[in-house]
């Protein structure tokens, strides 16, 4: 007999089978597409703000997302596996130290920012940079193979000059 858990696990598998969710936390900023049914009409709507909460149970997985519209600032919660959600997608990192930004509620203007998480990439991705090798490596051989068959005939003919010599 299976639990709720466990069910709920399955569930939330399934959907991510179809659905591609990217990983962020509280600070990101986010900007996700939400589908809006206007008769038999359907669009989506794109609500761009800070994650301020991200609460992780499965397939009740949620998030709180803060942005400032016309002054007013506007708190929208979302279900990660929600069907609403057409997109979501992260446009920048934060860099915070906590897991619930709910001070930024009380913060007005500058004082709401939050700094940019920097990633270090050095150079190009590794998976590339794999490929480029395994590519220098092919092209080496070929060249090492080139050679090789160059210098066969000028031994080859040394050999047979001191055999040569030596009758």
């Amino acid at each position: 007999m299976k639990n709720i858990e466990d069910i709920n696990r399955e569930n939330a598998k399934k959907i991510l089978a179809k659905k591609k969710i990217p990983k962020f936390f509280a600070g990101d900023t986010v900007k996700i597409g939400v589908r809006i049914a206007e008769g038999k009409r359907e669009r989506i709507q794109y609500f761009e703000g800070v994650c301020i909460a991200k609460k992780n149970r499965n397939i009740n997985s949620s998030f709180t997302v803060r942005k400032i519209s016309f002054g007013e600032g506007v708190e929208r919660t979302f279900a990660l596996y929600s069907p609403i959600i057409g997109s979501i997608k992260v446009l920048r990192s934060g860099k915070v130290k906590r897991a619930k930004l709910y001070y930024l509620r009380d913060r007005k203007g500058k004082s709401a920012r939050i700094s940019e998480k920097i990633k270090k990439s050095i150079g190009i991705d590794i998976s590339e940079q794999a490929i480029e090798n395994e590519i220098v490596k092919e092209e080496s051989k070929e060249e090492n193979l080139a050679k090789d068959k160059h210098i066969t005939p000028k031994t080859e003919l040394k050999k047979e000059k001191l055999k040569t010599e030596k009758k």
